[in-house]
């Protein structure tokens, strides 16, 4: 058990193993580390160094009161990274953490930074806007808030059924996969987990991608049911000079658990290619 303490005294947990070229982890929400452990395992027997942290306010960090927005997330990110004197990293963020990852990138830059690769992730701005019409509406989030403020334990639980995609014709309900998803998210700060609510939702990450400047992949589901694509990978791939974009047909939001095995091979070829 490995625990990180920030400049602010905040203690973050995290893990570290393995050794190799480092790749770093950014769970998405309510989660924490624990949702990479496929990727964890994989990586960490094909010679990687694989750490990953749990956002303040999720998992077993600390939860904090205050600081639960992205720029102490990236922060909290930037210095675990110079802590541990990581070089040549690989940063892969799901959800908000791929928000937490491009903004890192956006406020700390890439002198430490390899290659970057965002799966389902939330830039460049998911809250629907004149200028952002394939966006989500801001009823949806505030939804969200009331769901975890008042009854997370089964809004939670609820919530895995479009996450995974278990509403879809033909796909089989994982019961365990839905139950550990719950069990994650209960282990965070209930005053964490709805403020950051507001980071993956209305926090614009445009610049922040303008700023990426290593190999990126964007990974996503065209039938993610949470982040949707057409107002987040189809553009943030855009605005990443060079970028590229692979698209799971039919796949869901938790893709990296769904279709582990086949975005496992995806990332990998990606980072030694």
């Amino acid at each position: 058990m490995s625990h990180f303490t920030t400049t602010d005294g905040t203690t973050l947990f995290y893990k570290d193993w393995g050794a190799g070229q480092p790749i770093v982890f950014s769970h998405g929400w309510p989660l924490s580390s624990d949702a990479w452990d496929q990727q964890m395992l994989f990586f960490g027997q094909n010679g990687f160094r694989v750490i990953a942290h749990d956002r303040r306010g999720h998992g077993r960090s600390d939860q904090t009161w205050d600081g639960n927005n992205m720029d102490r997330y990236a922060d909290d990110l930037a210095e675990l990274i110079e802590a541990l004197d990581l070089k040549d990293v690989v940063l892969v963020g799901h959800s908000t953490g791929g928000g937490e990852v491009a903004h890192y990138v956006g406020r700390h830059g890439t002198a430490r930074v390899a290659k970057v690769v965002l799966v389902g992730a939330v830039p460049p701005l998911m809250l629907k806007t004149a200028a952002n019409p394939d966006g989500t509406p801001l009823a949806v989030f505030n939804g969200i808030r009331e769901g975890t403020a008042k009854n997370r334990s089964q809004f939670y639980f609820d919530l895995t059924i479009p996450f995974y995609g278990f509403n879809r014709d033909g796909v089989t309900v994982n019961e365990g996969l839905r139950e550990n998803f719950r069990r994650i998210g209960l282990q965070g700060s209930v005053k964490g987990q709805v403020d950051c609510i507001h980071e993956f939702s209305e926090v614009d990450y445009t610049d922040d991608l303008k700023a990426i400047d290593k190999p990126a992949l964007f990974i996503h589901g065209d039938d993610d049911q949470i982040v949707p694509i057409k107002a987040s990978a189809e553009r943030a791939a855009k605005i990443v000079a060079g970028s590229t974009l692979k698209v799971y047909a039919g796949a869901p939001h938790g893709l990296a658990e769904t279709e582990a095995d086949r975005f496992n091979a995806d990332v990998l070829a990606f980072i030694r290619g």
